[in-house]
């Protein structure tokens, strides 16, 4: 009995060192395992995907970046359309027109207003004269119709040589217009210059009816002289001969 007692307690004394070292085996092999997931491993496929998806994501950037400079030069664009001339003819034609007004405001006599006309028309240029308008009443008008006349030829004269000084005035003006028309950095300067182009144009229009219209005054007065001088020299000749018997000789 006490042999197996011995037996059994050296049995377990030899047995728990053993069971130590495979339990240590035990731990060791699972620590090693543990720690294995630590390591960094290169996964191709995940880098693959990653890289497509940075790619993906530069194009897209690429393609804000486009956009955000063609909407910069869209708005550059619209600057240069809406940019007006930095100078414009339009003080210089307006002048001419003034001036062109002022000449034919000078008219005297016989004018252009309507009504004036009409009643200095039928004072100095009647269709007769009647026997009791007296012989300086005729000379007088005949003296006011000569002023008339001599009068719209001046003007029409003064006229003419108003717009043929305008002409080199003009040309440069053109010609001007013609370089800003050329050179406009947008839709408005294109425009503008059209306008003023237009302008000049509408301006030498009315310095060639305003010609018009005092070179025609002037041949009207000169024959409307004419028909009232005719009218007049009828009765001078009808009171000079009076009813044929103002002389019947000596008897």
């Amino acid at each position: 009995m006490p042999d197996v007692t011995l037996s059994a307690s050296f049995f377990r004394r030899m047995l728990k060192p053993t069971a130590i070292l495979v339990l240590s085996c035990v731990i060791a092999v699972n620590g090693s395992r543990r720690l294995g997931a630590f390591e960094i491993v290169f996964d191709p496929s995940n880098y693959s995907q990653n890289l497509l998806t940075a790619a993906r994501a530069l194009a897209q950037i690429n393609n804000q970046v486009t956009s955000l400079q063609n909407q910069a030069q869209s708005l550059l664009n619209q600057a240069k359309h809406l940019t007006s001339l930095p100078t414009t003819v339009a003080g210089q034609l307006t002048s001419t027109i003034n001036q062109m007004n002022s000449l034919i405001g000078q008219a005297k006599n016989i004018s252009f207003d309507v009504q004036k006309t009409q009643q200095d028309f039928q004072r100095l240029y009647p269709r007769q004269y009647a026997a009791a308008v007296s012989s300086d009443r005729m000379v007088q008008d005949a003296t006011s119709r000569w002023d008339n006349s001599y009068d719209g030829l001046r003007q029409s004269l003064t006229l003419q040589s108003a717009i043929i000084g305008t002409l080199d005035e003009d040309s440069g003006t053109l010609r001007t217009l013609m370089t800003r028309s050329s050179a406009a950095v947008g839709s408005l300067q294109a425009q503008q210059s059209a306008n003023e182009l237009l302008a000049l144009q509408i301006k030498q229009s009315l310095q060639a009816q305003a010609l018009m219209a005092t070179q025609a005054r002037a041949d009207t007065l000169r024959a409307a002289e004419e028909q009232a001088s005719a009218a007049a020299a009828k009765e001078r000749f009808n009171r000079f001969i009076g009813d044929g018997h103002a002389y019947a000789g000596g008897k």
